[in-house]
C-alpha cells in the first residue's frame, strides 16, 4: 500500500502543485483547505504524513498541529509557509513539527523531507509494535503453567511487581528465571523504562565491572572512548543480574555500595553518578552455602534477597509439560507416543531443554506430526529407563543422579554404535565433539 499524505493549504494552486509532485512519486494524496477540515478528516482516516501551510482561515496550521499532538497522534507534520519567521519555526519545533520549509521551495526539497518523514513514521510505528509485542510476551497471562507451584509463583509476581523491593529468583538453569524477571518489570510502574540484563558469570571481572558501571576513556587498555554502563543506562528502569552467585568478592563490594547509596563511579572516573534502578537477581547456586565458604558477602545477600521467588524444576511440574509442548509447537501436531515420552522424561535442562528438543523435532520431522523417531534418542532411553539406584540418588542429590544417568546413557549408546563415536553422537542427537567431550568428562573409553 502506498503511503498516504494529507496536504492542507487554503490556496488551490498550491494544493494542485504539491499534490501533483507527490502523486508523481507514487504517494496517495488527499487535500483540504484549512486546519478545521484536516482535524475532521484525521478523526476518520489514517495518514503517514501531513504537509500543511500556517496561514489559513478558521484553524491555522500551528493550531492544527497542536490539536493533532494533544490527541496523541504521532503523525509527522511538515510545515510549509511563505510567512517564515524564526519565532514561528521555533514554535513549530516545540509543538513537534518534523520539518519547517519556506515557500517557494524546490520539488526535490519537499520530496526529500517527505521521504524522510515517512521513513521516520514507519520506524516509530515498528518500535511501538515491538514494544507492545514485548509487553504482551511478558505479561502475566503469557506465562505458561497450571501447576500449583507455578500458580503460587505467578501470584507472588503480581504482588511484588508493584513494589520496589529487590528480588532474588532462585532455580536450576533453564527454569525461566529471566522470563519471570521480565514479567515483573513489564507489570511494574517502571515498564516504560529500560530492562537490561547481564550474566554475571559470562565475563571476566575487569570487563564485568565496565559493563555494570561504565568507564572513562583511557581507563584501561582498549578503552578508546567513554562508555555508559548498564546501571546508568537503566536509570528509572530495572536491572537483571543473572547468576549473581558468580560475582567476585571485589565486584560484590562495589555492587553493595550502589545498592546502599544509589550512586557509583565508572571505571577510571571521578564523577559520582546517581541512579534509580530496581535490582532483580537470579542464581542456580545455594548462596547461603557460598556465604559459609566465604565466597559471597552476607550483607549483599540480605540486600538482594528482600523477596525470594523459587522456581520449581520441570520434573516437579510434569502436569505442565503437555501445555508447554503445545505452546512451543504452535500449530504443529505431535503423536501421543511422542508426548508420553516427553512427559516421562526428567528434563535436567528444564524448560529451556524442552524448548530446544521441540525445535529440533520440528526441524527434523518428515510426516504430518512429530513421532518418537523425531526426538533425540536419549529422550526415549531416559523416559523408559530409570534404574532404582538413580531414583535413590535423585532423592538426595539431583546433580549426582544426572551424572550417573548421563554416564550410563553414553556407555549404552556407544555400545549400540559398536564404538563408533560419530554414529553414537547421531543417535544421541548431539554433536560428535560434544559427545567426545562428555566421554572425557566421565572417563569413558571407546
Amino acid at each position: 500500500m502506498n503511503p498516504k499524505i494529507l496536504v492542507v493549504d487554503d490556496e488551490l494552486n498550491m494544493q494542485k502543485a504539491l499534490s501533483g509532485i507527490l502523486h508523481q512519486q507514487g504517494y496517495d494524496v488527499k487535500v483540504c483547505g484549512d486546519g478545521k477540515e484536516a482535524i475532521e478528516i484525521l478523526d476518520t482516516e489514517q495518514f503517514n504524513l501531513i504537509i500543511t501551510d500556517i496561514k489559513m482561515p478558521r484553524v491555522d496550521g500551528m493550531t492544527m498541529l497542536s490539536t493533532v499532538r494533544k490527541k496523541n497522534k504521532e503523525i509527522p507534520v511538515i510545515i510549509v509557509t511563505g510567512h517564515a519567521t524564526v519565532d514561528s519555526a521555533i514554535d513549530a519545533v516545540k509543538l513537534g513539527a518534523y520539518d519547517y520549509i519556506r515557500k517557494p521551495y524546490m520539488p526535490e526539497e519537499i520530496l526529500l523531507s517527505a521521504r524522510r518523514a515517512i521513513e521516520h513514521e514507519k520506524l516509530v510505528n515498528e518500535n511501538l509494535y515491538l514494544h507492545d509485542q514485548l509487553k504482551e510476551k511478558f505479561r502475566l497471562k503469557g506465562l505458561i503453567g497450571n501447576n500449583k507451584k507455578m500458580q503460587d509463583v505467578y501470584q507472588l509476581v503480581q504482588k511484588v511487581s508493584k513494589a520496589n523491593a529487590s528480588i532474588l529468583i532462585r532455580g536450576e538453569s533453564g527454569t525461566g528465571k529471566e522470563l519471570i524477571a521480565n514479567a515483573i518489570h513489564y507489570n511494574s510502574p517502571r515498564k516504560k523504562n529500560k530492562f537490561l540484563a547481564i550474566n554475571c558469570g559470562a565475563l571476566p571481572e575487569n570487563l564485568l565491572e565496565s559493563e555494570l558501571f561504565g568507564h572513562e576513556k583511557g581507563a584501561f587498555t582498549g578503552a578508546i572512548s567513554s562508555r555508559k554502563g548498564i546501571f546508568e543506562s537503566a536509570d528509572k528502569g530495572t536491572i537483571f543480574l543473572d547468576e549473581i552467585g558468580d560475582l567476585s568478592l571485589i565486584t560484590q563490594m562495589k555492587l553493595l555500595r550502589v545498592l546502599q547509596d544509589g550512586e557509583f563511579r565508572g571505571v577510571g572516573g571521578v564523577r559520582q553518578i546517581k541512579v534509580d534502578v530496581r535490582i532483580i537477581s537470579a542464581t542456580n547456586r545455594d548462596l547461603e552455602d557460598r556465604i559459609k565458604e566465604g565466597l559471597f558477602r552476607e550483607d549483599l545477600y540480605y540486600r538482594i534477597n528482600v523477596i525470594a521467588i523459587d522456581l520449581p524444576p520441570l520434573r516437579e511440574r510434569k502436569d505442565d509439560i503437555a501445555l508447554l509442548v503445545k505452546h512451543f509447537l504452535a500449530s504443529k501436531r505431535i503423536s501421543s507416543e511422542a508426548m508420553n515420552l516427553l512427559i516421562n522424561f526428567d528434563w535436567p535442562g528444564n524448560v529451556r531443554e524442552l524448548e530446544n528438543v521441540i525445535e529440533r523435532a520440528v526441524t527434523l520431522q518428515e510426516g504430518a506430526c512429530i513421532l518418537p523417531k523425531d526426538l533425540p534418542e536419549y529422550i526415549s532411553v531416559g523416559a523408559g529407563f530409570a534404574p532404582a539406584r538413580i531414583k535413590t540418588i535423585a532423592r538426595e542429590n539431583f546433580h549426582e543422579a544426572r551424572t550417573v544417568f548421563e554416564s550410563d546413557f553414553l556407555i549404552n549408546t556407544l555400545k549400540k554404535a559398536n564404538g563408533n563415536i560419530s554414529l553414537a553422537s547421531k543417535k544421541a542427537g548431539i554433536s560428535r565433539r560434544h559427545f567426545y567431550e562428555k566421554m572425557k568428562i566421565y572417563g569413558i573409553k571407546r
